[in-house]
């Protein structure tokens, strides 16, 4: 088949799933079109006339095509107003996230418009796709409770057909090399390592932003600090422009646990830190799919997480922590727990082959060919 993907924020999960369905799934004859991650409110807005009118994307847009396949954030509306050729043919819409279950932020302006533009997307594509059962349930939840505070000539019930034909097919996690890791990938003996190691290795890895928690994993070591458990951190992840100032208040504090502060060199440098680290902490406010935890179990890793956002489907008790949003001091102190429970105890990582990427891709490929002529 003929098949157009287009990523109208490609942010860097987005990349690593269209590469997958593309490099995976070769049969086909794939299109990629993509708009760079920033102005998150314009791209959301305006990526139907960035797409329609800019002259580079003129080539791929006049192509025929069997399927379009489309990230949640694209005006699949106004695109196919833009492109008739794009009117009559089948267009699956892919939803890393939904603009319905993102934590509250007093820089958020608009959302309402981008709830509505993602809202018309959903109604306008044949099949809508979630990569987590938590992001299907948070979107149809909440757009079904803006429609009905919408004055008149609306109804929740439009969307019951769009969610019972909706899917959940996650992203395919990346499977290292067996070089880059130091452990048995077997996780058979993981709980020796724990057990035997002076100082424990934790990672942490998410965007430099308020909406994956740094206050509150500074507020964790700072209650970690105060057990005298002996411990080091890798501090990772993708940063922006803008900053929290709270990264410079855990580097200044914690200079002598930090081994890595700022964005891995590269993918291999990435995944030879997670394969030498233990633990794997997250304090996620706003999480989809958690494709960094589910890479570092991968590699061995535990993960120490809050039972919030998608994490309590993927992982049971023994791996959450208790979340408290409004009360720092608890939830710190609830992680700090879990850590130096898994610290004394035997353990070993939860299974993730569920999301290696030849298991994922055939779940993809039935979904293709629900659409072949």
């Amino acid at each position: 088949m003929r098949i157009l993907i287009i990523s109208a924020y490609e942010a860097s999960s987005h990349k690593v799933w269209a590469k997958a369905l593309m490099n995976g799934l070769d049969q086909h004859d794939w299109c990629y079109m993509s708009l760079p991650a920033r102005h998150f409110a314009w791209r959301i807005r305006g990526n139907a006339m960035s797409f329609a009118f800019d002259p580079k994307f003129k080539d791929t847009l006049q192509k025929p095509y069997d399927l379009v396949i489309a990230t949640s954030m694209t005006d699949c509306v106004g695109l196919k107003a833009f492109c008739p050729d794009l009117q009559n043919i089948p267009w699956i819409l892919y939803f890393h996230e939904n603009q319905f279950a993102y934590p509250a932020s007093d820089n958020q302006q608009g959302l309402i418009e981008m709830q509505m533009v993602t809202l018309y997307s959903a109604l306008a594509a044949d099949l809508c796709v979630f990569n987590s059962a938590f992001n299907q349930r948070s979107f149809f939840q909440g757009a079904k409770a803006l429609l009905k505070k919408l004055p008149d000539y609306v109804s929740p019930d439009w969307l019951a057909n769009t969610q019972a034909n909706s899917q959940v097919i996650p992203v395919p996690i990346e499977w290292p090399l067996e070089c880059l890791i130091e452990k048995p990938f077997s996780t058979e003996g993981q709980a020796d390592s724990l057990m035997g190691a002076s100082r424990l290795k934790i990672a942490w890895s998410a965007r430099w932003e308020f909406d994956k928690g740094p206050d509150r994993l500074f507020a964790i070591l700072q209650a970690l600090e105060a057990t005298g458990l002996d411990y080091e951190m890798a501090i990772m992840g993708e940063q922006f422009r803008s900053v929290p100032e709270v990264f410079t208040n855990i580097q200044r504090q914690f200079s002598h646990r930090i081994t890595q502060f700022g964005y891995a060199e590269s993918r291999e440098q990435y995944f030879a830190i997670l394969a030498s680290s233990d633990l794997f902490l997250s304090t996620a406010l706003h999480e989809f799919q958690g494709l960094s935890v589910l890479e570092a179990v991968a590699v061995g890793c535990v993960p120490i997480l809050p039972n919030r956002q998608v994490y309590p489907e993927l992982f049971g008790e023994e791996c959450l922590y208790q979340s408290h949003l409004d009360d720092l001091t608890k939830e710190a102190s609830s992680a700090a727990d879990l850590i130096q429970s898994f610290a004394q105890h035997r353990i070993k990582p939860p299974s993730v082959t569920d999301f290696r990427l030849e298991n994922v891709l055939a779940r993809y490929q039935a979904l293709i060919r629900l659409f072949e002529k």
